[in-house]
């Protein structure tokens, strides 16, 4: 099932996708609205809407995300790095959050700003200290994330928190997927509709299972909580007036324009 958040005559709700458009539209889409949330029993209401006459929101509101840096070999080798012996795990704020179709603001501190296709895994329910084995039973679904980076203030602070923490930084969307297997998929990144970035999720140094287990050792996953699996080699620059677009095979694309600060 698709899940989509979006806002229809100032009212938000969830609903579920129904239907086949071509790439790159929303022609043939509807949203059966669904009665309740998501992260428990539902019902869907057999009300439905064209998804053209709705705005998308960002799938989920998280608490928090939680990203996951040099998960690529190829990636990490790209920027000089070396794969870490253990995940390195960093925090996007809530703030951070963008839907699709938004903006994503070029910072007015970054002269170097470059985006990074990612997997998103939204969790389900509630878990702390997941066994492996049990990882894919607190998943609700899986969605497109762009982790946006401002590589110049990432190079020279200590913390990420400001290169990768920056209002719009995280764009999510378009929905969330819930019967997909993570395991094998094809990422893709273009930007004005030339190819920057292309993987698959195979080349993950780590699993979403495993990193599951890694961040719940230390911390409370609560639902709509979102973590970003990495990037596969191929980031580059933004620049404002840019159309970026992460499209993740089974999922969607997700696509965003690059705006200055007004």
């Amino acid at each position: 099932m698709r899940i989509a958040r979006f806002s229809i005559d100032g009212n938000v709700a969830f609903g579920a996708v129904e239907g086949e458009s071509p790439p790159g539209t929303t022609d043939g889409l509807v949203l059966d609205i669904i009665k309740g949330i998501p992260f428990a029993d539902f019902e869907l209401s057999g009300t439905k809407v064209p998804l053209s006459k709705v705005r998308l929101l960002p799938p989920v509101l998280p608490n928090k995300v939680v990203a996951i840096g040099r998960n690529y070999a190829e990636h990490a080798a790209e920027l000089g790095n070396e794969v870490p012996d253990i995940p390195v795990a960093f925090f996007k704020p809530s703030t951070s959050v963008a839907g699709p179709g938004d903006a994503i603001v070029y910072p007015s501190f970054s002269q170097e700003v470059h985006h990074e296709a990612e997997l998103a895994v939204v969790i389900g329910r509630m878990c702390r200290e997941v066994p492996r084995e049990r990882a894919r039973d607190v998943i609700l679904g899986y969605t497109c994330a762009n982790d946006v980076t401002a590589r110049d203030v990432q190079k020279r602070e200590n913390q990420w928190a400001r290169a990768k923490g920056f209002d719009t930084s995280c764009p999510l969307g378009p929905w969330v997927e819930t019967d997909l297997d993570p395991s094998d998929l094809t990422i893709q990144c273009t930007v004005n509709g030339e190819q920057r970035q292309l993987g698959r999720t195979t080349e993950m140094v780590r699993s979403v299972e495993d990193l599951i287990v890694h961040i719940s050792e230390a911390m409370t996953l609560l639902p709509g909580d979102v973590i970003l699996t990495g990037t596969p080699a191929g980031v580059g620059p933004l620049n404002v007036g840019d159309e970026v677009a992460v499209t993740i095979e089974g999922i969607g694309t997700l696509t965003n324009r690059v705006i200055k600060r007004g």
